[in-house]
Protein backbone atom coordinates (compact mmCIF):
# COMPACT_ATOMS: atom_id res chain seq x y z
CA UNK A 1 0.00 0.00 0.00
CA UNK A 2 1.84 2.99 -1.38
CA UNK A 3 5.00 1.48 -1.28
CA UNK A 4 4.86 0.14 2.55
CA UNK A 5 4.07 -3.50 3.43
CA UNK A 6 1.60 -3.01 6.16
CA UNK A 7 1.01 -7.12 6.19
CA UNK A 8 1.98 -10.38 5.55
CA UNK A 9 -0.25 -13.26 3.91
CA UNK A 10 0.84 -17.24 5.10
CA UNK A 11 -1.85 -18.57 2.71
CA UNK A 12 -0.37 -21.98 3.30
CA UNK A 13 0.95 -22.04 7.13
CA UNK A 14 3.32 -25.08 7.91
CA UNK A 15 1.80 -25.64 11.46
CA UNK A 16 0.75 -28.67 13.42
CA UNK A 17 -2.86 -29.80 12.59
CA UNK A 18 -3.99 -29.41 16.31
CA UNK A 19 -3.37 -25.66 16.06
CA UNK A 20 -6.18 -25.70 13.21
CA UNK A 21 -3.94 -24.54 9.70
CA UNK A 22 -5.30 -21.56 8.12
CA UNK A 23 -4.19 -18.64 5.91
CA UNK A 24 -3.36 -15.44 8.26
CA UNK A 25 -2.04 -12.42 8.65
CA UNK A 26 1.04 -11.93 10.62
CA UNK A 27 2.85 -9.21 11.16
CA UNK A 28 -0.02 -6.75 11.04
CA UNK A 29 1.97 -3.57 11.15
CA UNK A 30 0.84 0.50 11.63
CA UNK A 31 2.37 3.14 8.82
CA UNK A 32 5.02 3.63 11.30
CA UNK A 33 5.84 -0.04 11.60
CA UNK A 34 4.96 -1.44 15.06
CA UNK A 35 3.56 -4.89 15.09
CA UNK A 36 0.50 -5.29 16.40
CA UNK A 37 -0.28 -9.12 15.72
CA UNK A 38 1.17 -12.48 17.57
CA UNK A 39 1.84 -15.68 16.01
CA UNK A 40 2.24 -19.30 17.57
CA UNK A 41 1.95 -17.36 21.26
CA UNK A 42 2.93 -20.04 23.90
CA UNK A 43 -0.04 -19.47 26.03
CA UNK A 44 -2.45 -20.65 22.80
CA UNK A 45 -0.08 -21.92 20.26
CA UNK A 46 -3.59 -22.06 17.82
CA UNK A 47 -3.59 -17.92 18.03
CA UNK A 48 -2.21 -17.00 14.28
CA UNK A 49 -2.44 -13.66 13.51
CA UNK A 50 -5.44 -12.04 12.16
CA UNK A 51 -7.58 -15.05 10.59
CA UNK A 52 -11.46 -16.74 10.79
CA UNK A 53 -11.60 -19.59 12.95
CA UNK A 54 -14.58 -21.37 14.23
CA UNK A 55 -14.07 -23.76 17.30
CA UNK A 56 -17.15 -26.52 16.42
CA UNK A 57 -18.26 -26.49 12.85
CA UNK A 58 -20.61 -29.58 12.46
CA UNK A 59 -17.99 -31.20 15.47
CA UNK A 60 -15.11 -30.26 13.73
CA UNK A 61 -12.23 -28.21 15.15
CA UNK A 62 -11.29 -25.47 12.97
CA UNK A 63 -9.87 -23.05 16.03
CA UNK A 64 -6.63 -25.62 16.73
CA UNK A 65 -5.92 -26.73 20.62
CA UNK A 66 -8.67 -28.64 22.88
CA UNK A 67 -12.04 -28.75 22.16
CA UNK A 68 -14.75 -28.15 24.52
CA UNK A 69 -17.03 -31.00 25.57
CA UNK A 70 -20.03 -30.50 27.72
CA UNK A 71 -19.87 -31.70 31.23
CA UNK A 72 -16.14 -32.56 30.69
CA UNK A 73 -14.63 -29.20 29.89
CA UNK A 74 -11.64 -28.60 27.44
CA UNK A 75 -10.32 -31.87 26.03
CA UNK A 76 -8.27 -33.19 23.35
CA UNK A 77 -10.05 -34.59 21.01
CA UNK A 78 -9.12 -35.90 16.95
CA UNK A 79 -11.49 -33.67 15.39
CA UNK A 80 -9.39 -31.04 14.17
CA UNK A 81 -9.35 -30.06 10.55
CA UNK A 82 -8.25 -27.25 8.47
CA UNK A 83 -8.99 -24.15 6.07
CA UNK A 84 -7.14 -24.66 2.96
CA UNK A 85 -6.60 -22.46 0.22
CA UNK A 86 -8.26 -23.47 -3.25
CA UNK A 87 -7.48 -20.59 -5.75
CA UNK A 88 -7.30 -17.02 -6.05
CA UNK A 89 -10.21 -15.37 -7.45
CA UNK A 90 -8.76 -12.62 -9.37
CA UNK A 91 -5.07 -11.59 -9.85
CA UNK A 92 -3.37 -9.25 -6.84
CA UNK A 93 -3.14 -5.96 -6.99
CA UNK A 94 -0.30 -4.10 -8.34
CA UNK A 95 0.77 -3.23 -5.03
CA UNK A 96 -0.86 -6.27 -3.15
CA UNK A 97 -3.21 -3.92 -1.25
CA UNK A 98 -6.31 -6.41 -2.92
CA UNK A 99 -6.50 -10.23 -2.51
CA UNK A 100 -9.59 -12.89 -3.28
CA UNK A 101 -9.60 -15.80 -3.15
CA UNK A 102 -11.85 -19.20 -2.26
CA UNK A 103 -11.10 -21.24 0.39
CA UNK A 104 -12.53 -25.10 1.54
CA UNK A 105 -12.86 -26.19 5.50
CA UNK A 106 -12.39 -29.10 5.67
CA UNK A 107 -12.91 -32.20 8.35
CA UNK A 108 -10.77 -34.39 9.47
CA UNK A 109 -11.08 -36.85 7.08
CA UNK A 110 -10.51 -34.02 4.24
CA UNK A 111 -14.08 -33.47 3.19
CA UNK A 112 -15.12 -29.81 2.73
CA UNK A 113 -17.58 -28.51 5.17
CA UNK A 114 -18.24 -25.30 3.63
CA UNK A 115 -16.61 -22.65 0.68
CA UNK A 116 -15.36 -19.69 1.54
CA UNK A 117 -14.53 -16.78 -0.64
CA UNK A 118 -12.62 -13.90 1.24
CA UNK A 119 -11.48 -10.56 0.29
CA UNK A 120 -9.02 -8.80 1.69
CA UNK A 121 -8.21 -5.10 0.80
CA UNK A 122 -5.73 -2.24 2.64
CA UNK A 123 -6.72 1.40 1.97
CA UNK A 124 -5.32 4.50 3.34
CA UNK A 125 -7.25 6.34 6.19
CA UNK A 126 -7.13 10.21 8.07
CA UNK A 127 -5.43 8.52 10.95
CA UNK A 128 -3.60 5.26 9.73
CA UNK A 129 -4.94 2.55 7.36
CA UNK A 130 -7.98 0.04 6.98
CA UNK A 131 -8.37 -3.53 7.20
CA UNK A 132 -11.24 -4.55 5.07
CA UNK A 133 -11.86 -8.33 5.55
CA UNK A 134 -14.67 -9.75 3.90
CA UNK A 135 -16.25 -13.39 3.38
CA UNK A 136 -18.77 -15.71 2.32
CA UNK A 137 -19.37 -18.61 3.57
CA UNK A 138 -21.06 -21.21 1.60
CA UNK A 139 -22.99 -24.47 2.83
CA UNK A 140 -22.93 -27.21 0.02
CA UNK A 141 -26.65 -28.51 -0.95
CA UNK A 142 -27.05 -32.06 1.25
CA UNK A 143 -27.39 -30.36 4.60
CA UNK A 144 -27.54 -27.05 7.08
CA UNK A 145 -24.02 -26.37 8.77
CA UNK A 146 -24.14 -25.24 12.56
CA UNK A 147 -21.48 -23.14 13.90
CA UNK A 148 -20.87 -23.38 17.79
CA UNK A 149 -18.57 -22.37 20.06
CA UNK A 150 -17.45 -23.09 23.64
CA UNK A 151 -20.62 -21.65 25.35
CA UNK A 152 -22.92 -22.89 22.64
CA UNK A 153 -21.77 -26.69 24.13
CA UNK A 154 -21.60 -25.32 27.63
CA UNK A 155 -19.20 -22.72 29.06
CA UNK A 156 -20.09 -20.51 31.12
CA UNK A 157 -18.52 -17.06 31.35
CA UNK A 158 -18.87 -15.24 28.29
CA UNK A 159 -16.59 -17.42 25.85
CA UNK A 160 -18.66 -17.42 22.46
CA UNK A 161 -15.47 -17.23 20.98
CA UNK A 162 -15.35 -18.55 16.78
CA UNK A 163 -15.22 -16.29 13.72
CA UNK A 164 -12.86 -13.00 12.37
CA UNK A 165 -10.18 -13.48 15.37
CA UNK A 166 -7.14 -10.93 16.21
CA UNK A 167 -4.55 -11.86 18.40
CA UNK A 168 -2.49 -8.97 19.38
CA UNK A 169 0.83 -8.06 20.13
CA UNK A 170 1.79 -9.21 24.01
CA UNK A 171 1.35 -6.20 26.36
CA UNK A 172 -1.77 -5.54 28.00
CA UNK A 173 -4.32 -2.76 25.99
CA UNK A 174 -7.01 -0.79 26.96
CA UNK A 175 -10.25 -1.40 25.83
CA UNK A 176 -13.17 0.37 24.95
CA UNK A 177 -15.84 0.92 23.14
CA UNK A 178 -18.79 3.60 21.96
CA UNK A 179 -20.21 3.06 25.66
CA UNK A 180 -17.68 1.01 28.18
CA UNK A 181 -14.61 0.62 29.13
CA UNK A 182 -12.84 -2.58 30.26
CA UNK A 183 -12.92 -6.59 28.90
CA UNK A 184 -15.66 -7.40 31.66
CA UNK A 185 -17.79 -5.03 29.85
CA UNK A 186 -16.21 -5.05 26.31
CA UNK A 187 -16.69 -8.53 26.15
CA UNK A 188 -20.21 -9.27 25.06
CA UNK A 189 -20.97 -6.18 24.26
CA UNK A 190 -22.74 -5.53 20.64
CA UNK A 191 -21.54 -1.81 20.63
CA UNK A 192 -20.54 -0.87 16.10
CA UNK A 193 -16.78 -0.19 16.96
CA UNK A 194 -14.17 -1.38 19.74
CA UNK A 195 -11.11 0.16 20.16
CA UNK A 196 -8.05 -1.55 21.45
CA UNK A 197 -4.85 0.39 22.44
CA UNK A 198 -1.61 -0.89 23.43
CA UNK A 199 1.60 1.19 23.40
CA UNK A 200 2.15 3.02 20.29
CA UNK A 201 -0.78 1.73 18.41
CA UNK A 202 -4.95 1.84 18.71
CA UNK A 203 -6.69 -0.69 16.74
CA UNK A 204 -10.35 0.31 15.82
CA UNK A 205 -13.06 -3.03 14.89
CA UNK A 206 -15.89 -2.45 13.04
CA UNK A 207 -18.59 -4.77 11.46
CA UNK A 208 -20.37 -6.94 13.70
CA UNK A 209 -23.91 -8.24 12.28
CA UNK A 210 -27.11 -10.18 13.39
CA UNK A 211 -26.10 -11.26 16.52
CA UNK A 212 -22.58 -11.04 16.71
CA UNK A 213 -20.77 -10.17 19.73
CA UNK A 214 -17.58 -8.43 20.76
CA UNK A 215 -15.36 -11.24 22.16
CA UNK A 216 -12.64 -9.29 24.17
CA UNK A 217 -9.01 -10.68 26.54
CA UNK A 218 -6.89 -8.07 27.73
CA UNK A 219 -5.24 -9.55 31.23
CA UNK A 220 -5.40 -13.17 30.40
CA UNK A 221 -4.08 -12.49 26.66
CA UNK A 222 -4.70 -9.83 24.08
CA UNK A 223 -7.70 -10.70 21.23
CA UNK A 224 -10.72 -9.78 19.92
CA UNK A 225 -13.19 -11.78 18.06
CA UNK A 226 -16.18 -10.89 16.25
CA UNK A 227 -17.99 -14.44 17.20
CA UNK A 228 -20.57 -15.51 15.55
CA UNK A 229 -22.22 -18.06 17.90
CA UNK A 230 -22.26 -16.02 21.42
CA UNK A 231 -25.56 -17.33 22.76
CA UNK A 232 -26.71 -20.07 20.16
CA UNK A 233 -25.34 -21.86 17.16
CA UNK A 234 -25.80 -20.13 14.03
CA UNK A 235 -26.75 -22.40 11.24
CA UNK A 236 -26.00 -21.85 7.17
CA UNK A 237 -28.76 -24.07 5.43
CA UNK A 238 -28.45 -26.16 2.87
CA UNK A 239 -26.91 -24.53 0.05
CA UNK A 240 -27.38 -21.04 1.88
CA UNK A 241 -24.44 -17.97 2.18
CA UNK A 242 -23.24 -16.28 5.87
CA UNK A 243 -21.57 -13.20 4.87
CA UNK A 244 -19.79 -10.82 7.28
CA UNK A 245 -17.10 -7.96 6.34
CA UNK A 246 -15.15 -6.34 8.90
CA UNK A 247 -13.46 -3.05 8.96
CA UNK A 248 -10.06 -2.87 11.57
CA UNK A 249 -8.53 0.67 11.17
CA UNK A 250 -4.82 0.50 12.45
CA UNK A 251 -3.12 3.24 13.73
CA UNK A 252 -0.04 4.48 15.29
CA UNK A 253 -0.46 5.99 18.64
CA UNK A 254 -3.19 6.88 21.03
CA UNK A 255 -6.94 7.49 20.04
CA UNK A 256 -9.46 8.57 22.51
CA UNK A 257 -13.54 7.89 21.83
CA UNK A 258 -13.92 11.53 20.66
CA UNK A 259 -11.48 11.22 17.60
CA UNK A 260 -13.00 7.72 16.91
CA UNK A 261 -16.56 8.72 16.87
Amino acid sequence: MAGRVVADYVVEPDVDPKHGPRPYLHPVRTLGGTTVTDVLPEDHRWHLGVSVAVQDVDGTNLWGGRTYVRDAGYTWLDDHGRIAHESWLAPADGDGSRLAERLLWLDPAGETLLVEERTLVASPAPLGWTLDFAFTLTAPAGGDVSLGSPATNGRPGGAGYGGFFWRLVPGEPEVFTSTVEGEEKCNGSADPWLAVRGTGYTLVFSGLDGDDRWFVRAAGYPGVCAALAWERPLVIPAGGTLSRRYRVLVADGTLDRETIQ
